[in-house]
């Protein structure tokens, strides 16, 4: 038997819009103000479908819902055999016409991407996306109104960001290794590191001014 076409319930614009503004509405009062940073590619390894070179130039204040209201969802922070560990994960919803007017009209993106970042004022980390569930809502009234983020803590490894926010821009300075300051760089972000220790006993034991300073000498 044929549905009853009296109630249309996946193709009325009017109450698609009602229910859309109903959930933006209910974001902005429940909801956090966090940054989200669009990822730059600029050396794309098509074989592994990976960018070493990443750079993060812009940041857009946009409001989003925390689902996971007990806490942050992962691991969590744990000793493993590579020191203190910190999985800290969690879901953030996002309006799509939200998203739409804030980022992917000034970033020409259909949709938030897994590998951009989200900065978190509430304890100043920053956390990449990891999976973009666009049908967490099961097209409510025959229409999606917004994503899911499941979004990681962030481990940086010397990505270049210049987004104009000087809490983004300067919230890994201190991790920033150089030619010239990389042992000290190393000693400053892992306290237990042996690096310069090691490098002037090094230096004791090998005389790398000789020509060979694994054989003989030549004088």
């Amino acid at each position: 038997m044929a549905r009853n076409y009296y109630f249309e319930n996946f193709s009325n614009s009017m109450e698609q819009s009602l229910i859309e503004d109903l959930i933006i509405e209910s974001i902005r009062i429940y909801g956090v103000e966090v940054w989200y940073i669009p990822r730059t590619l600029q050396a794309k390894d098509k074989l592994l479908n990976e960018d070493d070179l990443s750079t993060f130039e812009d940041a857009y204040l946009i409001e989003m819902y925390i689902k996971n209201v007990d806490g942050f969802q992962g691991e969590g922070d744990f000793l493993s055999k590579f020191g203190l560990q910190i999985r800290d994960s969690m879901t953030l919803t996002v309006a799509i016409r939200v998203f739409d007017s804030e980022v992917g009209s000034n970033e020409n993106k259909n949709r938030p991407n897994e590998g951009d970042l989200i900065y978190f004022p509430l304890n100043r980390k920053i956390f990449k996306v990891m999976h973009v569930e666009h049908e967490a809502i099961f097209y409510q009234l025959g229409q999606i109104q917004t994503y899911d983020l499941k979004v990681e803590l962030f481990e940086y490894s010397q990505e270049r960001f210049t987004t104009g926010v000087d809490e983004i821009d300067t919230l890994f300075t201190d991790y920033v290794t150089t030619a010239n300051n990389t042992i000290a760089g190393i000693e400053s972000i892992d306290l237990l590191a042996d690096n310069l220790t090691i490098e002037t006993i090094a230096d004791n034991l090998i005389d790398f001014s000789q020509d060979n300073p694994f054989g003989e000498s030549n004088f």
